[in-house]
């Protein structure tokens, strides 16, 4: 099936300023026949990238390449997507659901209604991923250790309190999570036992002298929130960023390796493709385009779903805006450009500034590298579930990278990244008899396999062997120098639309 659709507008008696400032968003099936290409054009504005790119990743796609610019008080982006298994994408109500999710008075706490869409892997989101307002919510940042989330989630389980859903990431050795929390009696019994600004200060102070026991003794710092139930929270995974980075995981380790500049110009594809064969590592380097006032950030990875977000993510929340941008890959490796400056107006000027700015772009997309076991788990939703399988986890001496929690009905989804408590590879034999023992409960325990296109993240801790040769991939086609130098306005139109799709179709990067 295929069909292009034009942009949806509000009915004529929306307000006359939400219909001016409401995005053009076209779904293209023609043009490319790999992948869709999603087209946006809107007044700019402060976050809206970050908003864009988030709302896809929620919407379960896959962003495959992109062509940013949002110079001159407007910006027309072109995402290539597909789902989750490869296919273009075919809801004809997907236009109409992005646009709504895009216009402020939409949001949580505005006067519209919220829309509601259900993704290709049936997980069901708004424009703010999924809806957790009624859920208490648990932070915390601590030095990681075998047992941690065991140790909280007993806490909660002790206090009636259920884990709804949340996610939990380590990097460096520091661990950082989000947990939405609700009452086990669906809270009104509960509730009435003690006010509920009490109860959430009882339970946070609980899981801090749980934190706080072993880190006295350590010397290693952390931190522990918990506040009630409110509309409009910050994106899950944009807070974990937030928290990891608040809590300077990027400090640890040695500065970034510069990008090899050959990935961003017509280089010999023999090389390339020997360069490609090695072990993938994040590299970034940032310099200055004085004539335009940009500082250049370039980096390369390893490619990985939602990579485009955590970067994006990275850079707002350091306060620098992105006026242009080009993602793509070859094979293996994720390419990223970004032309960008502070809000204030000023470049990455100083070395000390382009090193954070390069610790903090590595830390961000290392965070989310997927390590360890992959298991997915699925059981009937009850209090207590959490605390329990991670208790047996505990006992069989395997510790959680990466968590990531959903409630879908009646049912609790949970994927869980292993390692053992030394930091070992996972032996199958252990994998077999945590199977067997959480069956025994009616928890569903299965191995996953890395998702299709693809390829497996190593630690950075454990040397990677050798690889074998990677296939010939095609190089990026060398831009028009004067493309580069346009800045996108609303008068140009069609021809700035005509301009975009050709960059996003041919890969090309934005050159002075």
């Amino acid at each position: 099936m295929k069909y292009v659709s034009g942009p949806y507008f509000e009915p004529d008696f929306d307000p006359l300023l939400y219909r001016f400032g409401t995005p053009g968003v076209v779904v293209d099936n023609e043009t490319r026949e790999d992948c869709t290409l999603v087209k946006v054009d809107s007044v700019n504005r402060d976050g809206v990238l970050l908003e864009m790119v988030q709302l896809l990743t929620d919407l379960d796609l896959v962003i495959s390449k992109s062509y940013i610019s949002s110079d001159g008080g407007w910006l027309m982006d072109v995402f290539h997507v597909t789902d989750q298994m490869g296919r273009k994408l075919t809801d004809p109500s997907l236009p109409e659901f992005i646009q709504r999710a895009l216009v402020p008075c939409q949001r949580p706490g505005g006067n519209g209604p919220s829309p509601r869409f259900t993704t290709c892997l049936g997980n069901v989101v708004g424009p703010g991923g999924p809806d957790v307002s009624d859920c208490a919510a648990l932070e915390f940042t601590v030095h990681d250790r075998p047992g941690l989330l065991s140790s909280i989630t007993q806490v909660l389980a002790d206090n009636g309190c259920h884990v709804a859903s949340g996610q939990a990431w380590t990097h460096s050795g520091r661990a950082a999570g989000v947990l939405y929390v609700t009452t086990a009696g669906g809270g009104a019994a509960a509730e009435a036992a003690a006010p509920a600004p009490s109860r959430w200060e009882h339970i946070e102070g609980l899981v801090d002298a749980v934190m706080g026991a072993r880190e006295k003794l350590t010397g290693e710092r952390h931190w522990v929130s918990m506040s009630a139930p409110v509309e409009g929270r910050v994106h899950t995974e944009r807070r974990l960023h937030q928290l990891m980075h608040d809590d300077r995981d990027y400090e640890s380790g040695p500065a970034a390796t510069p990008v090899d500049e050959e990935h961003f110009s017509m280089g010999d594809k023999a090389a390339t493709t020997a360069r490609l064969a090695r072990r993938v590592e994040t590299r970034v380097s940032i310099e200055s385009w004085e004539e335009r006032g940009y500082a250049v950030v370039k980096m390369t990875s390893r490619d990985r779903p939602k990579l485009l977000f955590d970067t994006v993510c990275a850079l707002t929340d350091m306060h620098y805006v992105v006026f242009h941008a080009t993602v793509g890959s070859q094979g293996p490796l994720a390419i990223q450009e970004y032309y960008i400056r502070h809000k204030d107006g000023r470049t990455v000027d100083s070395n000390a500034e382009r090193q954070k700015v390069s610790r903090c772009l590595v830390a961000a997309v290392e965070r989310r590298a997927s390590h360890g076991a992959k298991v997915e788990v699925r059981a009937a939703d009850r209090s207590g579930l959490l605390s329990d399988f991670t208790r047996m986890l505990r006992e069989h001496g395997l510790s959680l990278l990466r968590v990531e929690l959903k409630r879908r009905k009646d049912e609790a989804v949970g994927t869980f990244y292993l390692v053992t408590d030394a930091g070992g590879e996972v032996r199958a034999e252990t994998l077999h008899a945590v199977r067997a023992r959480v069956g025994k409960v009616g928890i569903s325990f299965e191995v996953a396999k890395d998702a299709p296109g693809w390829p497996p993240v190593r630690k950075t801790r454990v040397p990677a062997p050798p690889a074998e040769a990677a296939p010939a991939v095609a190089t990026p086609a060398a831009p028009p120098a004067a493309e580069g130098q346009e800045r996108p306005r609303p008068s140009l139109g069609s021809l700035l639309w005509s301009h975009l799709v050709k960059l996003s179709n041919n890969f090309g990067y934005i050159k002075s």
